[in-house]
């Protein structure tokens, strides 16, 4: 058995040899090179922990919930146990730079689940077909459904570690579960992931941290600026890369910025292998080098990125009106100098949405001592858990400062 050390949960252990193997593996040690929250850093200065640290404090997780439910009497074989840590432990394998800051720029079209997937099937190949069961809980193909809810459901083990990890890091306490708690009140009903009843105020606790991380942390004004400004550096970048212009890049990040690469593309050997070995110092080194470009808007963009000169960002509940957005477009080209093709880098809009619980996708079911199951939306006497049901949807503009008088 190998230990380690963990801010949050003190010793993690590791009790089988294919786990040690797959994380000493150099797939899963490019996770080390990923932040786990993108830029939010540049708002909560603590926030620089990594995909690594989440998929092991997730795997840590999930061996205290097989415990748990073996105690319980729920039928787990050592075959059952070893695959599904094995699923957790490789959830995140597939993310990119940066995490979902980038996920739809430098490979446009492929999310991280996607990526995830062929990695795992690469490693399947690799290790001998000792993961076909760690792949068929993560695809939810095991007959046993409750072994993929704890690695993918709406309370499975990669939410319960990344609220507290990333609460943690950023220091907002907001986002603190009791975890311990929830993982003790675990059990399965008729193949369904359940809540015994006496936890159904830690679930409703769950469920409202998760809302105020998401505003706090992962939607938080600033953080929304600052990622979607990496990701017009990109957008950019990649357009002069298409028109022929040369920039500095380290050759693997080259290969994605001069190659428009589909999802059928990374079923290829070469594609998938410089896919592993991008990371975010490839990004950061770039950005460094595009600040001084000769192109304007890409060294302007760039340059605010690196010294943290952000654009200024407004936010509201109802879309903004297109003739305001239009105005200020063009009080941006005229004051910068530029043309329609790059006033999108400088002045641009989006929308946010937050759903704590969606009620119709995914279920928390709360079992009673009598045996009666409920949604935690019906077991739950807390007016908030019902209107946490419903998204939050919110509209955004970002520009630079020196407007935000005449926004």
């Amino acid at each position: 058995m190998k230990i380690l050390n963990d801010p949050i949960y003190g010793f993690i252990t590791i009790k089988y040899p294919i786990l040690l193997q797959l994380i000493d593996h150099p797939y899963f040690q490019r996770l080390n090179r990923i932040k786990q929250l993108g830029l939010s850093y540049l708002v909560y200065p603590g926030a620089h922990h990594t995909r690594f640290h989440h998929a092991i404090g997730a795997m840590h997780l999930m061996q205290q919930a097989i415990e748990v439910l073996k105690v319980k009497g729920v039928e787990i074989s050592e075959e059952e146990e070893i695959g599904v840590l094995a699923a957790i432990l490789l959830h995140d394998i597939g993310h990119g730079p940066f995490s979902h800051a980038l996920e739809h720029t430098l490979v446009s079209g492929v999310n991280h689940e996607d990526l995830s997937i062929i990695l795992m099937d690469k490693l399947n190949q690799e290790f001998e077909g000792k993961l076909d069961l760690a792949i068929q809980i993560f695809r939810n193909s095991y007959p046993k459904m409750f072994l993929h809810q704890l690695v993918s459901s709406q309370l499975d083990m990669d939410r319960l570690d990344y609220l507290k990890r990333d609460s943690f890091y950023s220091g907002v306490s907001e986002g603190v579960v009791s975890s311990d708690r929830i993982l003790n009140m675990l059990n399965v009903h008729e193949d369904q992931l359940v809540i015994e009843e006496k936890g159904i105020y830690s679930i409703e606790k769950f469920i409202v941290a998760r809302r105020l991380m998401y505003w706090q942390v992962y939607l938080h004004k600033t953080v929304l600026a600052a990622e979607n400004l990496l990701v017009e550096i990109l957008k950019r970048a990649n357009y002069l890369a298409s028109q022929g212009e040369e920039l500095y890049a380290s050759p693997v990040l080259k290969n994605f910025l001069y190659n428009n690469y589909s999802q059928a593309d990374f079923e290829k050997e070469e594609v998938i292998e410089q896919f592993t070995r991008l990371d975010d110092s490839d990004i950061y080194s770039a950005i460094k080098a595009w600040s001084t470009h000769s192109d304007k808007t890409l060294s302007v963009i760039s340059r605010n990125l690196i010294d943290r000169k952000l654009p200024k960002i407004s936010i509201q509940k109802t879309p903004f009106e297109q003739e305001r957005i239009h105005k200020l477009r063009e009080m941006v080209k005229e004051a910068y100098g530029i043309g329609e093709v790059e006033i999108g880098h400088l002045v641009f809009d989006s929308e946010i949405a937050n759903n704590a619980y969606n009620a119709i996708k995914d279920k928390i079911l709360i079992k009673y001592k009598s045996g009666e199951v409920l949604n935690i939306t019906e077991a739950s006497d807390n007016f908030n858990i019902q209107s946490l049901t419903e998204p939050v949807k919110k509209y955004f503009i970002c520009y630079p400062k020196e407007f935000r008088n005449k926004w």
